[in-house]
């Protein structure tokens, strides 16, 4: 890890800002431009993992990409001593989630007029096919005049990314409060996938808390694969039935009853009365009419055989030894 005052390539390092399982960020001062900006490095473990650096690279590859008021600006990229780098805009105020612990539930108005504005960012990237696939509170910092930027693409889908497996990580790539059920199931997803976690943070905004909360991962995941959302507006809280409505499209469990789109959305958002509010009254399938390789009755008896197959290979293998 590099310490306050040296220099990486035409870079000062004034602060050390985060460290994840991917890089390490820094605020740096450049020599060159007399600024401050962010300066993110993969640490070594990705450095010595591939699928952990086509994920840096896929964020350099996003990062050239975009221009976007709502999404964090790249300045620049480069190479230094054979280390990729990554160079972005310098962006102060608090992540979503701080505004969540602090603030929710948020009046009406100004969730919707939030969650808009990081819609608009997103339909963005999806013009640009590109999808990013972690969206949440973590990943919006608020700016201090209240505007949201979303941050890290490390995640993003788009047309040249290569599937990887990612160390220390499952197969289903996103955070399980956030994740829509088909990257549950290991779908690499679309505009839609971002549409549901998008949703996901409006109701945590209006309503204070998740959708779905339980003991651990498993259960949270559990829960949005087979579990109902919430009625919004039944939350004894101000919010409309209509706007209860757009959190419900955006939220169904099958993709193709879903919001289409980023662009389907924002016309939600600005339009609420548009969407019928028989949405609302229409519970989706049951966990007992799931598809029967999803039932809990199936996955009980898998379980179960497993089980039974791995005890006869075990008494097998003690005859075979006696013998």
């Amino acid at each position: 890890m590099l310490q306050i005052g040296d220099q990486f390539d035409h870079y000062q390092i004034r602060a050390h800002l985060a460290q994840g399982g991917m890089s390490d960020i820094y605020r740096v001062y450049d020599l060159l431009t007399g600024r401050e900006v962010v300066l993110k490095i993969p640490n070594r473990a990705s450095i010595g993992d591939p699928a952990q650096y086509e994920r840096f690279q896929r964020e350099l590859d996003v990062m050239r990409t975009l221009d976007h008021p709502a999404i964090q600006k790249g300045l620049g990229s480069g190479q230094f001593n054979s280390t990729p780098y990554l160079v972005t805009a310098l962006i102060s105020g608090e992540s979503m989630r701080d505004l969540v612990a602090r603030r929710a539930p948020l009046p009406a108005g100004e969730a919707v007029q939030l969650i808009r504005k990081v819609a608009d960012g997103l339909a963005h990237c999806h013009d640009h096919d590109i999808i990013h696939r972690d969206i949440k509170p973590e990943n919006i910092l608020i700016s201090p005049d209240g505007e949201p930027i979303i941050l890290d693409f490390g995640l993003a889908l788009t047309k040249s990314a290569f599937r990887v497996t990612y160390a220390n990580l499952s197969g289903a790539a996103g955070t399980p409060d956030y994740m829509a059920p088909e990257q549950i199931e290991g779908h690499r997803g679309d505009r839609r996938t971002d549409v549901y976690a998008v949703g996901t943070m409006l109701f945590e905004l209006l309503s204070g808390h998740l959708p779905f909360e339980g003991d651990n991962q498993m259960a949270v995941m559990s829960l949005h694969l087979q579990g109902t959302v919430p009625r919004l507006d039944k939350e004894g809280k101000d919010i409309p039935p209509h706007l209860a409505a757009v959190v419900a499209h955006a939220m169904q469990r099958d993709p193709e009853r879903r919001c289409s789109d980023m662009h389907t959305l924002i016309h939600e958002l600005d339009h609420p009365e548009s969407v019928d509010l028989s949405i609302l009254e229409r519970v989706e399938s049951a966990p007992g009419e799931l598809p029967w390789w999803r039932s809990q009755a199936f996955v009980s008896v898998l379980m179960a055989l497993v089980v039974l197959l791995g005890l006869s290979l075990l008494a097998f293998g003690l005859q075979k030894i006696h013998k």
